[in-house]
């Protein structure tokens, strides 16, 4: 179990650390002049909606290696690693899809409150929908031993992730605040 958990922490720690999610909203924050609680007001319903969509694949994931441990637990050793080579392929093409939509627009204005809202709940909804694929390997292997691990890996995830978004996101604005721009 302990092997379980240390690899749900190491990899929330790793995508965390890799992904570019915060630089996202600390961007957006000093661009548009946003407080600073606000910006981590931002980072806590953004990095809680991207997670739970996580969450939400995981439990169907770790649910699935539960059934397939209980009825077929011969054949758990072979099913598990198809149906993590299936989610790869799944990742491969939201990521092949994905590649190139990112547009940039010079002539953006400030946004007032009211936007300010709207913005955050499209970001927070549009993060929802990229589930993190690469952590259900994670949730397949705790569903062989239960739900107490599934749920333990969860909650390991939601920890880990959302505070160390937060806290990357505040030390990039205090380092950003050091820096005096024209």
């Amino acid at each position: 179990m302990i092997q379980r958990l240390i690899s749900a922490f190491l990899l929330s720690v790793g995508y965390v650390v890799i992904s570019n999610h915060w630089h996202l909203l600390v961007t957006i924050g000093k661009s548009e002049k946003w407080s600073q609680l606000l910006t981590l007001r931002s980072t806590l319903i953004i990095g809680f909606a991207h997670i739970a969509s996580t969450i939400l694949v995981g439990l169907i994931v770790g649910w699935m290696g539960l059934q397939v441990a209980i009825r077929y637990h011969s054949l758990f050793e072979i099913v598990a690693p198809l149906v993590l080579i299936a989610l790869g392929i799944v990742y491969i093409i939201i990521h092949l899809k994905m590649v190139n939509r990112h547009h940039h627009d010079n002539q953006v204005e400030r946004m007032n409150r009211t936007s300010v809202t709207a913005f955050i709940i499209s970001l927070a909804v549009r993060m929802f929908f990229p589930p993190w694929i690469k952590l259900e390997s994670s949730y397949l292997k705790a569903g062989k031993f239960g739900w107490q691990r599934i749920y333990s890996v969860s909650i390991i995830v939601i920890i880990v992730t959302v505070s160390m978004i937060f806290q990357l996101v505040y030390l990039a604005l205090k380092g950003i605040d050091k820096f005096k721009f024209c």
